[in-house]
């Protein structure tokens, strides 16, 4: 019986919900590369190791496991006149340090608040899910899949 570890392609039917049962994000087939690729949430992968086909899983994944906590220092008040002209509320502009990004959450007559947070930092989240296949690969077809996904 074939068992999900590292260099396994895993097919599976995942929701993924706050606390309160609000669905953020629902597939009948999520497919990852098992391994520590962070492809997933490393704590959701570290509980399916182990796992084989029909197995269900149950986790939950404090703020930290996922998009991060809430942060006030990824909050800023800009001057308008320090930003771009064409500026728009829940448009995306680069920070300063590298992959930092801030959506312009609202916008007056002298600032714009731009928010470099994740949408749903500082919410604990449940994995619900069932391990529908299980492929062992080779290296060099580990190699082909992340050669494939830094493409992008």
């Amino acid at each position: 019986m074939q068992t999900i570890q590292k260099n396994t392609l895993v097919s599976m039917r995942i929701k993924v919900e706050d606390e309160n049962g609000n669905i953020f994000d629902e597939s009948d087939e999520l497919i990852y590369l098992h391994g520590g690729y962070n492809q997933i949430f490393q704590k959701l992968e570290d509980e399916l190791e182990g796992k084989k086909v029909g197995d269900t899983f149950h986790v939950t994944l404090a703020p930290a496991d996922a998009f991060g906590e809430h942060k006030e220092s990824l909050i800023l008040k800009e001057l308008l006149e320090d930003l771009p002209e064409d500026i728009a509320v829940g448009m995306e502009l680069d920070g300063e340090e590298e992959g930092v990004i801030y959506v312009i959450e609202s916008i007056d007559d002298e600032y714009a608040i731009l928010n470099a947070n994740h949408e749903f930092a500082g919410i604990a989240m449940i994995a619900i899910g069932e391990i529908l296949e299980i492929e062992h690969l080779s290296d060099e077809a580990v190699e082909e899949i992340l050669k494939a996904e830094h493409q992008h």
